[in-house]
């Protein structure tokens, strides 16, 4: 049975739905103000895999992954950029969609935006003020009134009086106490704003992931997820929010992924060591970088550096090449696999383990198929299907291993096309027993970078 590690009660248990047979999932997405990076890619990957795998086990998933689209930092950078907020976004969110999509995510269910639930937003305001939970200010903005929710740091573990004694109040605020947080920010002059009872504004950050969450999922739902960074005071936030104006338990699972580092240093625009999705797919294909996000347990920390990434090339290329050339076939011989396998994903996604049952699984069609092929192309069937939980090795082996199209082999590297004509060349040679000519081409190939493998059904080559 499936057991999930639960950051409210720091246990793992076994996760039951509160429908049986659906599962309701919340996820904080990005704020669209710049390009994707490496932690968005975890997230990304982290809960795909978390909704393959329970759609995998049987599951109605209703994924939910919002979109923020007003706050601070977009309004600034697109005062910086002398653009639209919207256009900014726009863009923005375009690009997360292609980043998401090359890195094989599968489509939420539904992907709401902050901006087009200012109705939901007011009214969970209205009712928050209505009781006694939050208070409009003499500066315009409307706040959370912390210690009027006893249960506020239940998730984060964080102590309200601790956190009173280093908080401090900003300049302009009117808070009643420093622990407070702002519902609806009144708007400050050339500033995109909405109307509301307290005047025109825009909300918090935190009030639009709990309006959204119980608007697409209800009042209270299964799981919600995000990274650890979030935990606090986001999530903690979002809770104080959600059950106050609901008067019901928020969510029962709370799934959050560990921080990405770079050569064992958080990864920080501070430090210049900070990746975007883009600048690490300039260098690595998509399906690498996913297979090195699942490596590392969700929990743990995600160290990137080349070496990390060279590693999950060097796997993947071991999946497809156990695959390569087998004929189609349906999954056979690997119910064993396939129960490790479960096992594995069910001890709270753990996917390092899950990966090491596909290598085994390798290892037994590399066992098999010299003496039975149709029983090695059950295994590898039994090897993509599996796979396709973790979202890996649905592609074509050969293309794979060839490497991309001829516009992605680099400048002045050989051509697909230039490559299979000095593989024919070899053969000729080879059958015509001219030695060193086909000795020659071979070494040509191989300082390219280009791995031949002869077999008795022909020559293969493959990109090292």
């Amino acid at each position: 049975m499936l057991e999930i590690y639960n950051s409210l009660t720091r246990e793992k248990a076994p996760f039951t739905p509160l429908v049986p047979g659906q599962v309701g999932i919340y996820v904080c997405g990005m704020t669209v103000y710049d390009l994707c990076h490496l932690g968005h890619a975890r997230v990304m990957v982290v809960f795909d895999v978390a909704c393959r795998y329970l759609r995998h086990l049987g599951y109605r998933v209703n994924y939910v992954r919002n979109i923020t689209d007003i706050d601070d930092k977009i309004l600034r950078r697109a005062q910086e950029g002398g653009e639209p907020f919207t256009a900014l976004t726009a863009r923005f969110i375009a690009a997360m969609h292609e980043d998401s999509v090359a890195l094989s995510c599968l489509a939420p269910t539904s992907e709401p935006r902050a901006t087009a639930h200012i109705p939901e937003i007011l009214a969970m305001i209205g009712t928050l003020i209505a009781r006694g939970l939050a208070y409009a200010a003499d500066n315009g903005d409307v706040y959370y009134s912390v210690s009027a929710f006893p249960s506020y740091g239940k998730l984060s573990g964080k102590d309200p009086t601790d956190l009173r004694a280093g908080a401090r109040v900003e300049v302009g605020e009117s808070k009643h106490d420093p622990l407070d947080f702002v519902l609806w920010k009144k708007a400050k002059p050339g500033e995109p704003s909405w109307d509301s009872p307290w005047g025109p504004g825009r909300p918090g950050w935190h009030i639009e992931c709990s309006a959204m969450s119980t608007c697409c999922l209800g009042n209270h739902f299964d799981l919600h997820g995000g990274g650890a960074d979030l935990q606090f005071p986001h999530h903690e936030n979002e809770i104080a929010q959600s059950e106050g104006a609901t008067g019901e338990p928020f969510v029962n699972v709370w799934m959050h992924n560990g921080f990405v580092r770079v050569n064992e240093e958080k990864m920080s625009k501070s430090l210049g060591n900070f990746f975007t999705v883009r600048e690490i797919l300039a260098r690595y294909r998509p399906e690498e970088v996913r297979l090195f996000i699942l490596t590392s347990h969700y929990r743990s920390p995600l160290n990137y550096d080349d070496e990390h990434l060279n590693n999950a090339r060097a796997a993947l290329t071991r999946l497809y090449m156990a695959l390569r050339g087998l004929p189609d076939a349906a999954p056979v011989g690997g119910e064993t696999f396939s129960e490790r396998f479960t096992a594995a994903m069910d001890d709270d996604f753990n996917t390092p383990v899950a990966l090491a049952v596909l290598f085994d699984l390798v290892r037994e069609i590399n066992r098999v198929r010299p003496q039975d092929e149709a029983a090695a192309a059950g295994l590898g069937a039994q090897l993509r299907l599996l796979g396709e939980v973790l979202g890996i090795v649905q592609g074509d082996a050969d293309a794979y291993l060839r490497g991309c199209a001829d516009a992605d082999a680099g400048e002045g590297a050989l051509t697909d096309a230039r490559i299979e004509e000095l593989v024919a060349e070899r053969i000729a040679a080879r059958k015509a027993k001219q030695w060193e000519d086909a000795d020659r081409i071979r070494d040509k190939l191989s300082d390219a970078g280009i791995v031949l493998e002869d077999n008795p059904g022909g020559t293969t080559w493959r990109r090292a």
